[in-house]
């Protein structure tokens, strides 16, 4: 069957994907950035996660959608939510708030690709070369790089540092989880139903470890709008479309390049800085993310 040229074919949305989804994941900051001043992380959570669900009802009810056909896959769909979500986000906006700087725990959760790289092979069975080792360091690298002058530790940030590990082994296993058992889930329903186990878990612990109080401001409704929109509806969906084509040890090395993205966005939003250490690190990332990425073209029988 023929492809018009108006209907582009799915290897080219899958070329495309991996940079769109690098883009929209980096600007999470915008919205933490925007709406933190104004409401407390797990609150503002629970509002994110609230209204998701109500976008996404009318979507699931209303379209042809099908459902988990087990009950055992409602489960592995919710425990990976519990993980990407619950214990990734709300612990890294918990470590920020007691004091981490942006800097090191984006540092520290940058090492998820390679504790992923490491557990592919017992967990999925997919092998790691030795290119894509040499690729996932150089990536770390690269991100040290991009963040060192963000880098710095106070008084206080003991706590937070360690919440930031959390966070990391989190989004590690949550990634792991997410391939080996839901990566086939249906994207409607399968978000409908992280969301809403997402909405519960940070609507309980708001209500246990914040006052729940709430300074309405454009900045924020703009916040909840684009974190809604842009993070959870978009960028969330496009990384579980890129777990279900691709390995997981490539997928996760694409987070390598958000830090090198978001300096990028900062700079012209927030003027703030882009030194030559900062472009140095870029550059490692991108080839080091390349490296892991890299297929060989094998020669044609002739």
């Amino acid at each position: 069957m023929s492809v018009s040229p108006s209907s582009p074919p799915k290897g080219f949305y899958l070329t495309v994907m991996p940079a769109v989804f690098v883009f929209l994941w980096s600007t999470g900051f915008i919205g933490a950035k925007l709406g933190l001043p104004y409401i407390e992380p797990l609150t503002f959570l629970a509002f994110r996660f609230g209204i998701c669900v109500v976008i996404m009802i009318p979507v699931v009810l209303f379209t042809r959608t099908y459902w988990p056909a087990r009950w055992q896959d409602y489960g592995h769909i919710a425990i990976g939510g519990l993980l990407m979500h619950g214990g990734y986000l709300g612990v890294v906006f918990m470590s920020i708030d007691h004091g981490t700087p942006a800097g090191i725990s984006a540092l520290i959760v940058g090492i998820q690709p390679l504790i992923v790289a490491a557990l592919v092979g017992v967990l999925l069975g997919e092998k790691v070369s030795w290119r894509q080792w040499a690729g996932l360091l150089l990536g770390l690298a690269g991100v040290f790089l991009v963040v060192a002058n963000k880098l710095s530790v106070g008084e206080g940030t003991l706590f937070g540092m360690g919440l930031s590990f959390i966070a990391l082994f989190s989004i590690a296993g949550g990634t792991l989880y997410q391939k080996k058992f839901s990566s086939n889930m249906n994207l409607k329903s399968g978000n409908l139903i992280q969301f809403t186990v997402a909405g519960l878990y940070f609507t309980a612990t708001s209500f246990l470890f914040e006052s729940g109080k709430v300074v309405w401001s454009g900045e924020l409704v703009f916040a909840l709008g684009w974190l809604v929109i842009v993070l959870s509806l978009g960028a969330m969906t496009l990384l579980y479309i890129l777990l279900r084509n691709g390995a997981a040890a490539n997928v996760s090395s694409l987070f390598y390049l958000t830090p090198p993205c978001t300096a990028i966005v900062a700079y012209f939003l927030f003027d703030e800085e882009l030194g030559p250490l900062s472009l140095l690190g870029m550059a490692i990332a991108v080839v080091g993310v390349a490296l892991v990425n890299y297929k060989p073209v094998k020669p044609k029988r002739i």
